[in-house]
């Protein structure tokens, strides 16, 4: 039997009318936006199902939202195939909030309340110190390091061999950008963010998040859960707290995590949530892999028949 990982969306996948097809076909997921709803006190589901698309893009909104529609879509899963097991979980950034759900490392309201507070704190850095991210797609991650340091900006997203993301205050962003084209850069795109993420301009996120963490107790997870800032398994359920406080501000591991479910002889991945940017990283990364993304009921049903059929 092959070796199957399960992936979960991070920030930047929201849609308005993401999760709308599987509250209505499943119970499970309905009862998930109901609880999401009465845990956060507003109507998350509507923001989700209607929008508007800048509400759905605020941090603490938008944290919550595709977390609540990426567990919508692992409980469907979980429904249509009761019997798949994963060798283990991780997740983009927020993903892997919802990767120690999955897991039960944490539960469904903790994990809401949590990135709640995680996104309204990650925006109140943004307002503070007004900050950039852009793409490099192209260099070497020994040449994206050395771009970084030139314009005094800071690596962010490891995504892929070839595509690094780099992080820092706005005004120094075309610098970086620059220096990334003069470097040899293929391309490079400038990401609509409100700032500047995984990197040391959300330190005051990251100690206000210390301090919400204090009072949570975690669990040890089912399977396990990859961290982003490592790139290695979460040692134990006490060592999760201060990893996710530090993921705030830490580069994203994503070519460490995927090298490691190769290294325990993962071969097939399914990814939860909108969009299917993780498919995409996996790939590059992974050539041979083959991914699965569950976004909606049609392409639930999609990934179902093919995952009973190999």
């Amino acid at each position: 039997m092959k070796k199957r990982a399960v992936v979960f969306a991070g920030q930047g996948a929201q849609a308005v009318g993401m999760g709308r097809d599987l509250a209505e076909q499943y119970p499970e997921c309905r009862a998930l936006f109901e609880k999401a709803d009465g845990v956060l006190g507003y109507s998350l589901s509507g923001i989700c199902f209607d929008g508007p698309m800048e509400e759905l893009t605020r941090a603490d909104r938008c944290q919550p939202a595709v977390f609540t529609v990426s567990m919508a879509c692992y409980a469907a899963l979980m429904k249509e195939a009761p019997g798949i097991s994963f060798a283990g979980a991780a997740g983009l950034s927020l993903g892997e909030w919802t990767a120690l759900c999955a897991a039960g490392a944490v539960s469904f309201e903790q994990a809401l309340e949590i990135l709640a507070a995680r996104g309204r704190f990650m925006q109140e850095a943004c307002d503070e110190r007004p900050g950039g991210m852009v793409s490099v797609i192209g260099l070497s991650l020994e040449a994206a390091r050395q771009v970084a340091a030139s314009a005094g900006v800071e690596v962010a997203n490891i995504n892929s061999p070839e595509q690094v993301v780099l992080s820092g205050e706005k005004s120094r962003i075309p610098a970086a950008e620059n220096a990334a084209k003069q470097a040899g850069a293929s391309r490079t795109v400038v990401l609509n963010v409100a700032g500047a993420f995984h990197s040391s301009l959300m330190g005051w996120a990251a100690r206000k998040l210390e301090e919400k963490l204090r009072s949570v107790s975690f669990s040890p997870p089912a399977m396990p859960v990859v961290s982003n800032v490592t790139g290695r398994p979460h040692e134990s359920a006490a060592a999760i707290g201060p990893a996710m406080v530090r993921q705030v501000t830490s580069s994203v591991q994503w070519v460490d995590t995927v090298r490691w479910f190769q290294e325990q002889g993962v071969a097939e991945y399914v990814e939860c949530g909108p969009g299917r940017v993780l498919a995409g990283l996996i790939k590059r990364i992974d050539r041979n892999a083959i991914v699965h993304s569950i976004q909606d009921v049609s392409s639930l049903k999609k990934a179902v028949e093919a995952l009973k059929a190999g």
